[in-house]
């Protein structure tokens, strides 16, 4: 039988049991920008942490822990030497772990900490404009055409 002190206690019960982890934002990288500049939408996902797709560029040196995260598969890294040279299609991923390298082919999911604005890496020297820290990655399965 469902009493008011029933349903109070099973409430307050409930309070005791984890909160769920928020779960990460799917973000396209075509919505990152607006022409030449940063998106509203970025602007409001700053900080938080969201899902991108694409493709691992070769990273610059074993045991790096970043890599170029783009809409294409690449066979040279795209780093850039100012902000204003930045392409549209490339985002800086900052990883947790060191990166274990994956064919340039293959497309992964990457989630992390949205981070917007002009940046000086201090170890690297390479500026970015958009940039994923603590960030984690896995690859996502593909389509295969013939055999």
């Amino acid at each position: 039988m469902l009493t008011r002190r029933n349903l109070l206690i099973a409430g307050s019960s409930m309070l005791l049991l984890p909160l769920p982890a928020l779960a990460s934002q799917d973000l396209a990288m075509k919505s990152l920008y607006d022409d030449a500049d940063l998106s509203q939408q970025a602007k409001a996902f700053n900080g938080t942490e969201v899902s991108l797709k694409g493709f691992m560029a070769p990273p610059l040196k074993p045991n790096a822990k970043f890599f170029v995260l783009g809409t294409e598969p690449m066979m040279i890294c795209p780093f850039c030497d100012s902000a204003a040279q930045w392409p549209q299609n490339i985002v800086l991923v900052y990883t947790r772990d060191p990166i274990h390298m994956l064919n340039y082919d293959q497309g992964i999911v990457v989630t992390g900490k949205l981070d917007i604005g002009v940046k000086t890496d201090q170890d690297t020297g390479f500026v970015s404009k958009v940039r994923l820290i603590d960030s984690e990655y896995h690859g996502r399965p593909t389509v295969s055409i013939g055999f």
